[in-house]
């Protein structure tokens, strides 16, 4: 069978994530979406996407198709139903779509399909901030999914470790003289990964393959560093995506970094307003100011995104795609795409400068800075200059 992972509705409440990847691409937990189906299901999967990002994410479509919400979660029940989806049939949960058989001729109508019912509880993510403030359900998932059956390596005798039976180390990673606190959550570090001297971790927290934790840092659940990114300073319920540093002293909380973002020494987020009231968020969906349910919500920040030292985020702040900020005092609490500058205003970080720092950030990490990429983020200056002021 021929597995399809779709943006579905949530796409525009995910943004400014989903203005670079897919929803199947987002990273929560210890893995991406699209990789926890592939885990569950045991083979690939393809993207029904935006157009401007079909040619780094193509689709394949075959004659028998199953169609996949990648805004849903997979656990073991939820893929077994996804597995035996055959002709006419459509899994639902409520009013919406969690996946449905598609051959290559065949026109969608519901109305004609079988709808099975999915009643169970499952993790869905339809906002960004949904990223962080579920992650702790996520990690603990993927945790006893990825560590079913497996031996960990031996925790170094120098570790200070508090519920060992909570923590998973994989092959190449490197620790020594650390805490881990894994009494409120599971820890799980990945392939070579490293975790420096003089660090304390309670968890969850998942360290995704060739991450790292700076000397000293102290980090708090439920945090997610992915592949390649770097955290040191304080970190709480943040989730960084791939190749994203946030190496020095300074706090970040209850936020989400996409990849290829810098944050500077000494930076922080306030992830809390003084009046204690509910946080909102910049809703690209209505060009607005959108609640979030939540009190405590820091930053996101889009890929390619950085941040000079000292650098001040209000509660709440929104983020685009390759924005340069910098200067003292707080910037507004929504930073278009492609601005430059800070609380005394922005100007336009033209796309020859962006893309010239985006290819040397990406080459010292050896990744290519190709012309897929290049017409991604060409894509997104022109969609997002109705936000900057020109």
């Amino acid at each position: 069978m021929n597995y399809i992972l779709f943006d579905g509705p949530a796409r525009n409440a995910l943004l400014p994530f989903t203005f670079t990847r897919p929803v199947a691409d987002i990273l929560v937990g210890i893995m991406t979406i699209r990789q926890k189906w592939e885990a569950y299901l045991r083979t690939t999967t393809t993207t029904v996407t935006e157009e401007y990002l079909s040619e780094k994410f193509p689709m394949v479509e075959l004659e028998e198709n199953v169609m996949i919400n990648a805004s849903f979660l997979p656990n073991t029940i939820l893929a077994e139903m996804v597995s035996n989806l055959g002709p006419n049939q459509a899994i639902f949960k409520g009013d919406d779509v969690i996946a449905f058989y598609a051959d290559d001729q065949q026109e969608v109508d519901f109305d004609t399909y079988e709808i099975l019912e999915y009643n169970e509880d499952c993790i869905t993510i339809e906002n960004t901030w949904e990223i962080f403030s579920k992650n702790d359900l996520a990690i603990r998932e993927d945790f006893e999914f990825l560590t079913e059956d497996r031996k960990s390596q031996p925790i170094p005798s120098s570790v200070n470790a508090i519920a060992p039976e909570n923590i998973f180390i994989e092959e190449g990673a490197k620790l020594e003289f650390v805490t881990l606190n894994a009494s409120t959550g599971p820890i799980y570090i990945g392939k070579n990964t490293e975790i420096m001297e003089g660090t304390i971790i309670r968890g969850p927290f998942a360290l995704c393959e060739n991450a790292q934790v700076k000397m000293g840092a102290k980090v708090y659940g439920a945090t997610t560093v992915g592949p390649y990114s770097r955290i040191g300073g304080e970190v709480k319920n943040a989730v960084l995506f791939a190749y994203s540093n946030k190496g020095h002293d300074g706090f970040l909380g209850d936020s989400v970094l996409g990849e290829w973002c810098n944050i500077g020494a000494d930076s922080n987020n306030s992830n809390l307003k003084n009046n204690y009231e509910e946080v909102k968020l910049w809703s690209y969906e209505t060009e607005s100011f959108a609640k979030t349910g939540l009190q405590f919500c820091g930053l996101m920040m889009g890929d390619h995104s950085k941040c000079g030292i000292n650098t001040m985020f209000n509660t709440g702040t929104v983020v685009g795609v390759s924005a340069n900020i910098f200067g003292s005092g707080f910037p507004r609490n929504f930073v278009p795409s492609f601005s430059w500058g800070g609380a005394a205003g922005f100007t336009t970080y033209v796309t020859k400068k962006a893309f010239e720092t985006a290819r040397l950030v990406m080459s010292r990490r050896n990744v290519g800075f190709d012309e897929k990429e290049a017409a991604i983020l060409e894509h997104i200056f022109e969609e997002s200059k109705k936000w900057r002021k020109e």
